[in-house]
């Protein structure tokens, strides 16, 4: 069974940075792209950036524009855990955010495994 785990979430002041985290147990079958969403109250799962990888060490990214220049999301050797480094966050960055893994980086419905999420709060 597959399992996705985020940790790293927390409150933080406008400006600051945090890193997520998420570690992935289980076989993740022919699985090669692994993201993040964010979904903040009221308002629905947004794709939030995206991570592929095509034989050796070949990435692909995607970034929401909304994250562009200051999300960074990137994966260790083994595949099998991802991170989110969020910088300059600001108040509209606060929501859920959630790990996911599938086949299509760039794509919200190319995700179909996620995590049970973890609160990113950024105060003004």
């Amino acid at each position: 069974q597959v399992q996705l785990v985020e940790s790293g979430g927390g409150l933080v002041q406008a400006g600051g940075s945090l890193r997520l985290s998420c570690a992935a147990s289980g076989r993740i079958f022919g699985r090669n792209a692994m993201g993040w969403f964010r979904q903040a109250p009221g308002k629905e799962r947004d794709l939030v950036t995206g991570i592929s990888w095509s034989g050796g060490n070949i990435f692909y990214t995607y970034y929401a524009d909304s994250v562009k220049g200051r999300f960074t999301i990137s994966t260790d050797n083994s595949k099998n855990t991802v991170y989110l480094q969020m910088n300059s966050l600001k108040p509209e960055d606060t929501a859920v955010y959630y790990c996911a893994a599938g086949r299509y980086y760039n794509h919200p419905a190319g995700y179909d495994y996620w995590g049970q999420g973890t609160q990113v709060t950024v105060s003004s």
